[in-house]
């Protein structure tokens, strides 16, 4: 099993020093999220300071850019990382896209299909000298001049990744896709249950096997050195799941489970703006059903019973004012987790 970190964003001025801190702890990865700040910035200086470590957008918006933007920098981060680089795509909400980016939005999941297919044709251009002629329903690249092919790389093509939550986008991952990150609104049940049955039909129309297939996330890990730092990343995993759990689009997970009641009842409170007694709904015995939860001393244990088997990467959440902190030795004994993926096929 593989394990990530996320890098910190708000200035780019922490990244180098934060990388090479996760490289020498041991962790696999590096990622960055899209929430106030670039995702890509921060991996092109990871990329220049780390000699091992993956590099992953976890995740980038796509809609809002245009393949060939996202062809482009994902080209430099493969080259600069001497193949390293991973890209972690999703689609984000119908609000954001065209409130917030002023993207136009069409459904999602054959939008982001292409989305791929665009990326590939682009890379095999550039790369293999190949003709850029790829047509689609919302993507058209016909025109490429030497001028602006960039240096082939003479690695691996990038691997692609997509967050996944519905049905539609799983078979997406599964067919088109080098592997899935899994919303932490997840049960192991759910993952086992309904994930996998839809990322399987749609790998069963590709030549992708599980063990070329990377599967991350589907949960939360709850962590810490002492007991007093697991009960705060407890109570905020609490509130995480609550806050997932009263939005309507989720509650499937909570429908295998028969806790449609408490999915409604989050819902209503919601709409009466009662954010603050969201957290106490939600009982013990609900987080965890969503976390592998445990001191340092215990964690490796209950992430192979919670993860071990679905998950191949995962990744501890640093709760305000209780950040995990995995030791080296700790990173060692989740790393000794067998795992389905065996590493990406991506060749041209």
């Amino acid at each position: 099993m593989q394990v990530t970190t996320s890098m910190p964003i708000a200035t780019l001025n922490e990244v180098g020093p934060a990388a090479l801190a996760a490289e020498a702890a041991g962790f696999d990865g590096v990622a960055t999220m899209e929430n106030s700040n670039n995702p890509f910035l921060p991996l092109a200086i990871a990329a220049t300071t780390t000699e091992r470590v993956q590099l992953m957008t976890g995740i980038a918006i796509a809609f809002a850019r245009s393949p060939m933007t996202v062809a482009n920098i994902s080209h430099d981060l493969q080259l600069a990382s001497g193949g390293r680089f991973k890209l972690g795509l999703g689609s984000q909400v119908k609000g954001h896209n065209e409130r917030r980016f002023s993207a136009p939005w069409t459904p999602p999941a054959p939008r982001m299909r292409e989305y791929v297919q665009a990326l590939r044709a682009i890379w095999r251009c550039w790369e293999n000298d190949e003709p850029l002629n790829f047509t689609g329903e919302h993507y058209n690249f016909t025109l490429m001049t030497p001028h602006f092919v960039p240096e082939k790389t003479n690695l691996p093509m990038t691997p692609i990744t997509i967050a996944a939550v519905g049905p539609a986008m799983l078979r997406v991952a599964g067919q088109y896709c080098d592997g899935a990150q899994l919303h932490p609104f997840c049960t192991r049940r759910y993952v086992e249950e309904v994930v996998m049955a839809r990322i399987s039909a749609g790998m069963a129309q590709s030549k992708l096997t599980r063990e070329n297939f990377e599967i991350s996330g589907g949960g939360f890990i709850v962590t810490g050195p002492d007991q007093e730092t697991v009960d705060k990343i407890f109570e905020y995993v609490r509130y995480r799941v609550a806050f997932y759990g009263s939005t309507r689009s989720y509650w499937p997970v909570f429908e295998l489970h028969g806790l449609m009641d408490l999915g409604a009842k989050l819902h209503r409170l919601v709409k009466d703006g009662k954010w603050d007694d969201l957290a106490c709904e939600v009982s013990d015995d609900v987080v965890h059903l969503f976390a592998a939860v445990g001191r340092h001393d215990e964690i490796a244990k209950a992430i192979e019973a919670r993860f071990g088997g679905v998950s191949d990467t995962v990744q501890a959440i640093a709760a305000p004012d209780a950040t995990p902190d995995l030791t080296p030795d700790l990173i060692q004994d989740i790393q000794k987790i067998d795992s389905p993926f065996k590493g990406f096929a991506t060749s041209w």
